[in-house]
């Protein structure tokens, strides 16, 4: 049980703006024999709770970007909002990217996009993530 709370947090903590990878953590605990499709679950939960913790930063927080503390740098704001302008809510399946990805939530919302609508693309996105990264390492993720 343990292991999985260790991996919910690493997802979630790899969602958020903090230099964080969830991966690792995934790829150990599948090597070491835990349920793959579990694993999945529980890492895209928690991944998906992190990246909504950036929309409500988007909804939020958007005046403070001028702040040092900031974790999105204009480059980064200006990617996303680009990628989110041309392809809409869709953009937010590859919310998971590494360079860009986590900005992408939260452009959704300082656009004020639902939550409704954020939050399954968040999930399928990112649960098509840890699916893929577990059969590419030779797990089943059958029941």
């Amino acid at each position: 049980m343990t292991e999985l709370a260790v991996l919910f947090a690493s997802a979630f903590l790899a969602a958020t703006f903090l230099p964080f990878y969830s991966e690792v953590v995934f790829l150990a605990l599948l090597a070491d024999g835990s349920t793959p499709l579990l694993l999945v679950v529980v890492a895209t939960v928690g991944n998906t709770l992190g990246g909504l913790v950036n929309w409500v930063l988007g909804r939020a927080l958007l005046t403070f970007r001028d702040r040092r503390w900031w974790p999105v740098s204009d480059r980064q704001l200006g990617r996303a909002t680009a990628w989110f302008g041309r392809y809409g809510y869709w953009s937010l399946l590859f919310a998971w990217l590494p360079l860009g990805g986590d900005a992408l939530p939260l452009v959704a919302g300082t656009l004020r996009a639902p939550l409704w609508k954020v939050a399954p693309l968040l999930a399928i996105g990112k649960g098509l993530r840890y699916a893929a990264l577990a059969l590419l390492a030779g797990a089943p993720l059958s029941a």
